[in-house]
């Protein structure tokens, strides 16, 4: 088995980092959120020599499924998440592109739904998941444990947090799943995010002005923030 690694292709028009994660050693891997322009997907897959066992989803806004049928289609493989609290949502992705002039994006529904403390692998790769609503209410995050590695999807950015404008979105739920599900990860874990770059959640703790309302479990208090989130579909 090889280290695990990621790579990333920004798609639609929110520039929404679909990732793949994979094995060089076995050159089997995933695709973490689809959100469309599926035939750049399948180049680089293809260019990549990767074999693709499942597709995983971190929740139902149209950048990020809004692709899952079509390449799941292309490649033959199961769609995996996100939690069912985002059902709503999956099935008026159509309506969502239309609202923002996107065509090609299609209604999807998994083949299985995710809940908090599911685990999800690809060959020796192993993660954890953990539902993380607020951003949109079926929300979920992978973490791999052994790599000391998550993907966070749209809620916790560099510098910046999931925006609770659009349906089903909370702002107090979203630093309420940041403070339980994501800081407790640790300092160390690095993190890609839906939008652009990564981050480690210990530089998020220390510097992300989102996250200086928020009271972590050992009692630390960072201060206060009127910031308003500007990532995110």
């Amino acid at each position: 088995m090889g280290m695990l690694q990621a790579g990333i292709i920004p798609v639609t028009p929110f520039q929404q980092n679909c990732t793949v994660f994979f094995d060089p050693d076995t050159q089997e891997g995933v695709v973490v959120d689809p959100g469309g322009d599926v035939p750049l997907i399948l180049q680089a897959i293809e260019k990549s020599g990767l074999t693709i066992k499942e597709i995983w989803l971190t929740h139902g806004h149209l950048d990020h499924a809004g692709g899952a049928k079509e390449l799941k289609e292309a490649l033959g493989v199961d769609i995996v998440g996100p939690h069912q609290d985002d059902l709503p949502l999956l099935e008026r992705i159509e309506t969502q592109a239309a609202n923002y002039g996107i065509s090609g994006l299609r209604n999807v529904l998994p083949d299985r739904w995710l809940k908090d403390g599911d685990k999800v692998s690809f060959g020796a790769h192993e993660f954890e998941v953990y539902h993380a609503p607020g951003h949109a209410p079926g929300h979920v995050i992978y973490f791999n444990r052994a790599q000391n590695f998550a993907h966070l999807g749209d809620v916790l950015f560099n510098g910046s947090i999931g925006r609770t404008d659009l349906p089903g979105g909370n702002h107090q739920q979203l630093l309420d799943s940041i403070r339980g599900k994501v800081l407790p990860l640790g300092d160390e874990v690095s993190f890609i995010c839906g939008h652009g770059p990564g981050s480690r959640i210990g530089d998020e703790r220390r510097s992300n002005p989102f996250l200086q309302e928020i009271r972590t479990r050992d009692g630390s208090d960072a201060g206060k923030s009127g910031a308003t989130p500007d990532k995110g579909m």
